[in-house]
């Protein structure tokens, strides 16, 4: 385990002492950053001409400039520069970025998060409670804070209606709850339509986590849910996608974590969600802010500190935009006593930030981590050490023997339920469409502008389901893509133009035991190869990175209409209007299956 962990601070139970002899002058401090402008996340101010004293990687004090005389305290000289807490990441799910949680920290840090609350439901839905407790084992050893939202919906909805690996029942979930202290809050709960409808087993699991006295976090589409959401325990979400929604949600006492992602990808959702803020008056003292999934590349780019910079591009002062990624999140779930802000005894994890409040120098727990925009020795020390993960998760992608991936010619007149994609990826709408017999496939793609899309289930425990569909709008010339990260079963999700190139792309999927690839006449042209339970990679985060930019300018030149991770969307079951896992075309809310294929209307 690395020497640079969330445990390398002592808690403050045995640092009482210590501190307040430095804070009242009786010890020298181990570190005094000098010459700062202090963001004050309690107060929302920035103090000028200030210094701040740590001893034992925490803060003993925030003093006036030049109070520390003690020459033989070590000094950092911020330069004037703005100080501000380490920013938390209240939801996020590792797996998205495809590497693992010791990976995570390096993007994590460079871009000033010393803190994350993730939702491991992918890992869980591949390996169950092992692949859960994999993933926190991993999160110990990362030099980041990292605390679980234990994830709640695995799988996403029910085995009528998908196959999924892992299966996390009530008991299973209380028992993580009672074996890891960092389990602090219940993930996501997704399948909003059955918790709303007074579903048994969402319930059992929701009463898992309120009779321990951990907060419940949400996802929910639909106005008319919110008050029945609220009414199930429910207090956070991230799912809030205009101003009208944000405003019930605030109202009916749920936390707000206005989520940020690239304008390129399905995510972001901020600038019409914080409306409620700046069209409708409402306070953002409940509202955080939120990445929820990045990739690999995205999340070097596009870090928590970006989030922030895009509320205070949507009107919010830079104190306020900074609270909400910092104390605002530490405060949902109760670790404002130790994140977040500038009170004494805190964790210093701390970030000096340049002229347009990006960061540049991260502590890290007291600990120098980043430097002028660059890992220290001691932090590319700490990434070199990266925890590896039992055998057993590299050996979850389990395939049939042989496998059908297209569907059969219709030889009469037929009405075809399709998958319209549209941008940003998230919802997709549901077609139908009159198909005459036509002497191939080919045909009718010209015609509707269509491809195939096969979801193929791949933890061996089915007798090899594969479900046909076809994709409406996806654009792609020729060839196939494919992906282990189907969510949230995490089946394999393949889209083509032929079964030819699809089985190439399935096959190289299988070889590598997951990953996300492009093909193109019989050759795969771009891959990112993800051996851990078919989601992660086991490289360090600028590696994955290198490969991800790789695989989005093949998937761009394959004329894709939507990016790879709106496209692991397409089996989600629980997000409107249809989906398709490997049971079949899903509607939703209905959550019915139809077929692909039904007799045509009588003239």
């Amino acid at each position: 385990m690395s020497g640079l962990t969330r445990f390398s601070v002592l808690p403050l139970s045995r640092m009482t002492r210590r501190l307040t002899d430095v804070a009242s002058g009786r010890a020298v401090p181990d570190l005094v950053i000098r010459d700062v402008r202090v963001l004050s996340t309690y107060s929302e101010r920035i103090l000028p001409g200030r210094e701040v004293w740590l001893a034992g990687g925490r803060i003993a004090a925030v003093k006036p400039a030049g109070s520390c005389r003690d020459g033989s305290a070590a000094a950092y000289d911020g330069k004037g520069a703005i100080l501000a807490p380490g920013l938390v990441d209240p939801h996020i799910h590792i797996e998205s970025s495809m590497v693992t949680a010791c990976a995570y920290a390096e993007a994590a840090l460079l871009n000033g998060t010393t803190t994350i609350f993730c939702d491991s439901h992918e890992i869980g839905n591949v390996m169950d409670v092992a692949g859960v407790e994999a993933m926190l084992e991993d999160a110990r050893a990362a030099p980041l804070s990292i605390f679980l939202t234990v994830p709640s919906t695995v799988p996403a909805t029910s085995p009528r209606l998908e196959t999924a690996g892992g299966d996390l029942t009530a008991e299973k979930i209380a028992g993580l709850f009672d074996r890891w202290p960092e389990a602090v809050a219940l993930g996501e709960k997704m399948d909003f339509v059955p918790v709303t409808m007074g579903d048994e087993r969402s319930h059992a699991i929701l009463a898992a986590a309120l009779e321990r006295g951990r907060p419940v976090s949400g996802h929910v589409y639909g106005r008319e849910f919110v008050a029945a959401y609220a009414a199930a325990g429910v207090t956070d979400t991230h799912e809030a996608i205009d101003r009208d929604i944000a405003d019930d949600m605030l109202e009916a006492g749920i936390w707000l974590f206005l989520r940020g992602g690239p304008p390129t990808t399905p995510w972001h959702s901020l600038p019409e969600a914080i409306r409620t803020i700046t069209e409708l008056g409402a306070s953002h003292k409940r509202i955080a802010v939120c990445t929820d999934d990045r990739d690999a590349d995205d999340l070097l780019h596009f870090g928590l500190d970006w989030v922030v910079r895009e509320a205070m591009r949507a009107g919010l002062s830079p104190e306020q935009a900074w609270s909400m990624g910092s104390l605002h999140g530490a405060t949902r779930f109760g670790h404002d006593g130790e994140i977040g802000g500038f009170g004494g005894g805190r964790r210093a994890d701390l970030v000096l930030l340049d002229d347009g409040h990006k960061p540049v120098t991260t502590w890290y727990g007291g600990e120098l981590a980043v430097e002028g925009g660059r890992i220290t020795p001691v932090l590319d020390q700490a990434l070199s050490a990266r925890w590896r993960y039992p055998d057993a998760a590299y050996h979850t992608v389990r395939l049939p023997a042989a496998v059908k991936l297209t569907p059969d010619l219709p030889t009469g007149p037929v009405t075809a339920h399709a998958i319209r994609t549209v941008l940003p990826g998230i919802l997709l709408g549901h077609v139908t469409l009159d198909l005459e017999p036509a002497k191939d496939w080919q045909a009718h793609f010209d015609r509707h502008g269509l491809c195939f899309v096969t979801v193929v289930e791949r933890h061996g425990k089915s007798a090899g389901n594969v479900a046909h569909g076809l994709l409406s709008g996806f654009t792609l010339r020729a060839g196939a893509v494919a992906s282990s990260v189907g969510h949230d079963s995490h089946n394999i999700i393949i889209a083509g133009t032929n079964e030819a190139d699809m089985h190439v792309a399935l096959q190289a999927i299988a070889a590598a035991q997951g990953g996300v690839c492009v093909v193109r006449d019989g050759r795969v042209t771009a891959m990112v190869p993800l051996p851990i339970a078919g989601l992660l990679s086991d490289k360090r985060v600028t590696e994955v990175a290198e490969e991800v930019r790789a695989l989005k300018a093949e998937w761009e030149k394959a004329g894709c209409s939507i990016p790879y991770m709106g496209f692991n969307l397409i089996p989600l079951s629980v997000i409107p209007e249809i989906r398709i896992t490997d049971k079949g075309l899903v509607l939703v809310p209905e959550m019915e299956i139809v077929p692909l294929f039904e007799p045509a209307p009588a003239a």
